[in-house]
């Protein structure tokens, strides 16, 4: 590649960052708490399920 050509890596992802940084109203919005209680809950349920051995 030559000195004078840009790759476009920080301008072809300048776009994405600005849609997925766009809010949305119709966006399922989540507590970050909640998924953090959920994925606790999770690893417990499948502890107590391997511990009764189903």
């Amino acid at each position: 590649m030559s000195k004078g050509q840009n790759s476009g890596g920080l301008m072809s992802s300048a776009g994405l960052v600005r849609y997925f940084d766009a809010e949305d109203r119709n966006a399922i919005r989540v507590d970050p708490k909640t998924v953090v209680a959920f994925g606790i809950l999770f690893g417990f349920v499948v502890m107590v399920l391997n511990a009764v051995g189903l």
